[in-house]
């Protein structure tokens, strides 16, 4: 039999992709995908970052927000602006995706509300506390260790 732990590991893993699908799947009329829509929510609710920053934050490898920074200022959503050390880029939101971002965020909304309709409200409070309080745990543990 396998341990509980390896279980948890798996349906958290069989969760992660079955969601990012669904979000593929609201964001694809407006050629978005999922890793393009955190980099564009973050920054919508930080504001400007560096690259690092972004990487940091969505615990990503930089190759692959690389891509994702270079297909955003592709599509106009972004921009980057050099900061007084030269190797420093900070990337800010484009007034285009200003106007856009509503359009996307409803379809986010409601592809959310659709997977979340059978869960209780309570329950959903105590997954979002459980989730943020592990996610937490595990940022702290890596700082400690000297990784992001």
């Amino acid at each position: 039999m396998l341990s509980n732990s390896h279980v948890l590991f798996h349906s958290v893993h069989q969760l992660s992709r079955v969601l990012a699908k669904h979000l593929n799947d609201a964001l694809e009329p407006f050629g978005l995908y999922n890793a393009q829509w955190a980099v564009l929510f973050v920054l919508k609710e930080n504001g400007t970052l560096t690259q690092k920053e972004l990487c940091q934050y969505l615990a990503v490898e930089a190759p692959p927000m690389t891509r994702t920074i270079q297909r955003l200022y592709k599509q106009g959503y972004i921009e980057q602006q050099t900061g007084q050390d030269r190797r420093k880029k900070f990337i800010q939101l484009t007034q285009k995706a200003q106007e856009e971002y509503p359009k996307w965020e409803k379809a986010v909304m409601e592809a959310n509300e659709k997977l979340l309709g059978p869960i209780p409200e309570n329950t959903q409070e105590e997954l979002t506390a459980v989730i943020t309080n592990w996610l937490t745990e595990i940022k702290l543990e890596n700082s400690k260790l000297g990784g992001n």
